[in-house]
């Protein structure tokens, strides 16, 4: 596998959790790439910013957590688009539910991000910042209900329209943004539900982070991914 991102996609946040920070991070870096190359199937990871340069040596696409829409010069405390490029970054994550952005800064943050090269997923929690976020053609677009997040109840089960109906009302927008389907997902079967309903892929923390061994969890997902993909 390479760092070149193709779909589906299992990209794996990992928060500040503390069973993903500094050395557990590489541990679970070297865990996605094995996962990566037995299956076939790209996983991504969006670790600390502290923790990216060391993540960035594996043969996986890193992504950062947020970039903040700034050019370089006095932001103190902020996060510059060409700092997470030069820690290795693929791709960036840009308004999450846990680091919201007012829609300009978003439109702003994806411009900065594809002025150095940064894949962007834009996180929407309904159907309608989705398409809104859609005019600015990110990479992709996922969709994470808030309340979902971290329950352990995937929205592909909760909310199977939600998905679906993002996925068709984006794709009228722009038809390459690929749109990936968050909160929630825990399990296989979650994963092959959320394909099914026309995603290209999940957006997942805790489901991975908090599982009590990666290699299985992610084996699970990356299965599930590839069988969804050739049922379609």
């Amino acid at each position: 596998m390479s760092k070149n991102i193709h779909y589906p996609l299992i990209l794996v946040n990992l928060k500040t959790y503390l069973e993903a920070v500094g050395k557990k991070a590489e541990d679970l870096a070297k865990v996605s790439e094995k996962v990566s190359n037995e299956t076939g199937t790209c996983i991504g990871l969006a670790p600390n910013f502290t923790d990216m340069s060391r993540i960035s040596t594996f043969n996986i696409p890193v992504f950062s957590q947020h970039i903040d829409p700034i050019e370089p010069g006095p932001f103190t405390g902020h996060i510059l688009a060409e700092s997470v490029v030069e820690a290795g970054a693929t791709g960036t994550i840009i308004n999450h539910s846990e680091k919201r952005l007012k829609l300009s800064d978003i439109e702003l943050a994806i411009e900065r991000a594809k002025q150095v090269g940064l894949v962007t997923v834009v996180c929407a929690n309904t159907t309608r910042v989705g398409i809104a976020v859609a005019a600015f053609a990110p990479s992709m677009v996922a969709i994470e209900p808030p309340e979902l997040i971290g329950t352990g109840v995937a929205v592909s089960k909760a909310k199977p329209e939600v998905v679906s109906n993002s996925v068709r009302e984006i794709k009228k927008i722009n038809p390459d943004i690929e749109v990936l389907c968050g909160a929630g997902i825990v399990s296989g079967r979650d994963v092959y539900a959320a394909i099914k309903l026309g995603s290209s892929g999940i957006l997942v923390a805790s489901g991975v982070i908090k599982a009590p061994n990666w290699e299985n969890i992610l084996m699970e997902f990356a299965k599930a991914a590839a069988d969804a993909s050739g049922d379609l």
